[in-house]
């Protein structure tokens, strides 16, 4: 049977916020609309233009059929088989939680209605996002044993602004039920590697700055762990998130160089990395955000207030001499600092779809990748010249340890110098050497065991 509509009629099973929602999308993309419901006369407000009629006469104007109610009143669909036969069911439903059923939702409705084709999709939208038009770019996931019935809707979905991926037969419908019950997938990683960063860093630099002062000069000086510590930590974990960001596009480039062919897929590992890499960079700008909030507060802050009056009190007779080499590098780091992050923000907002959407890939590459390393240096250097007189001196390994903003220098100097390699043109011919020598000297082991073998 033809599952495409000729007159572009869709039936909705359902008049709560999902179904109305979707019926207005659906009329405002040109098709007509009409709602099955158990009271055609008191079903409350739909989109204007929406036709509404009883479940039956509502099944006998369409052949796709939007089932738009919670499983437990699919009972209702039982007894309107025989009007369903031949139909395609696409069914909408969720669950509050995982394994509440022993079968998926979809496969349920298939055994209630043998006759009809149902195919599992649209679940993943919200009410929210159809009242709105928040369609373009999302993803669409369908999935039933009939290729023409998966077309039909995929063809729905398509004229929505949406992106359809097959999952293939309907046995993968519990797999996109779970979908809309993940919290945050794409965000696990990048937030468990920030929150492990700054544990380690916030007790790292309480033990070199608080416990030290505490135990080797007698000092009392916990009321920093409040702002100084914080601002301390913010940044360091801002700056090794951001590395983090596009640490795992330099492996990539390496391994592909090294393999010989980009058409080979990535480890596993690599491939999830590379995926959440828009919000570890988000992270990072949190981070950042954090920190410069922060520095603007210290000045106001009671500390330091007493510190600055004391000085003033002990240099009233004395001048104080002005430092033109101290003053030069504190402009230039707060230069940097600033720099930095307005190239944090210019990042987050062309990774916003909206903002991102309206760019060519060239414009949206350049950014990203360009900009993007660009702000990784300039962040990198500003952390190079908040230390750039305190390397060499002892005084700054308290208990033989770096402090932590050297340590947190580490992983985005390596980016930079890995990315500078790749620009460089004898990269390639060198890596194409080390993996033609690698090929070469496997070839050999692999004579030199058969020949064992022969023995």
């Amino acid at each position: 049977m033809d599952w495409h509509q000729s007159e572009d009629m869709l039936c909705i099973f359902g008049t709560g916020d999902l179904g109305r929602s979707l019926g207005l999308r659906l009329l405002q993309s040109g098709y007509r609309v009409v709602y099955g419901s158990r009271r055609p006369h008191s079903c409350g407000p739909l989109p204007p233009g929406a036709q509404v009629m009883n479940h039956v006469a509502a099944a006998r104007s369409s052949s796709l059929i939007f089932i738009c109610v919670h499983r437990e009143h699919y009972g209702f669909l039982e007894t309107l088989a025989p009007h369903l036969e031949e139909k395609v069911l696409v069914d909408l439903s969720n669950n509050l939680k995982k394994d509440v059923y022993p079968e998926a939702n979809a496969t349920y409705l298939q055994r209630l209605v043998p006759k009809a084709t149902v195919v599992k999709g649209f679940n993943t939208l919200s009410a929210w996002a159809l009242q709105n038009g928040l369609l373009a770019g999302k993803q669409v996931f369908l999935c039933g044993n009939s290729a023409e019935a998966k077309r039909a809707a995929a063809d729905v979905a398509t004229k929505l602004g949406l992106t359809v991926l097959d999952k293939g037969s309907l046995s993968a419908a519990r797999e996109i039920e779970d979908f809309p019950l993940r919290l945050f997938p794409e965000w696990r990683l990048p937030l468990c590697v920030a929150v492990g960063l700054t544990a380690f860093f916030f007790f790292y630099l309480l033990i070199r700055d608080v416990i030290y002062a505490y135990v080797e000069q007698e000092k009392d000086i916990s009321y920093r762990i409040m702002i100084s510590l914080a601002n301390k930590v913010f940044p360091i974990v801002s700056l090794i998130m951001l590395s983090l960001c596009y640490l795992p596009g330099v492996i990539a480039a390496f391994l592909q160089l090294y393999r010989g062919t980009k058409y080979k897929r990535f480890p596993d590992w690599l491939d999830r990395w590379m995926l959440c890499r828009k919000q570890m960079g988000l992270v990072a700008l949190g981070f950042a955000f954090l920190h410069a909030i922060y520095t603007f507060v210290i000045p106001i802050r009671y500390s330091v207030r007493h510190k600055l009056i004391s000085r003033m009190k002990e240099n009233k007779t004395t001048p104080f001499y002005f430092d033109n080499t101290e003053a030069w590098g504190t402009d230039s780091f707060y230069v940097l600092g600033i720099t930095g992050f307005f190239l944090y923000v210019l990042l987050a907002l062309t990774s916003l779809p909206s903002v991102g959407g309206s760019l060519s890939w060239r414009e949206f590459t350049f950014i990203q990748s360009k900009l993007g390393h660009l702000t990784l240096f300039i962040c990198t250097a500003h952390g190079y010249v908040y230390g750039w007189n305190k390397f060499l001196k002892l005084s700054t390994y308290k208990w033989y340890t770096p402090p932590g903003y050297m340590l947190c220098l580490i992983v985005p100097s390596v980016v930079l110098v890995l990315k500078l390699l790749l620009l460089l043109p004898c990269v390639d011919r060198t890596l194409t050497r080390i993996r033609q020598g690698w090929e070469r000297n496997q070839s050999k082991e692999t004579v030199g065991d058969n020949k064992a073998t022969n023995l």
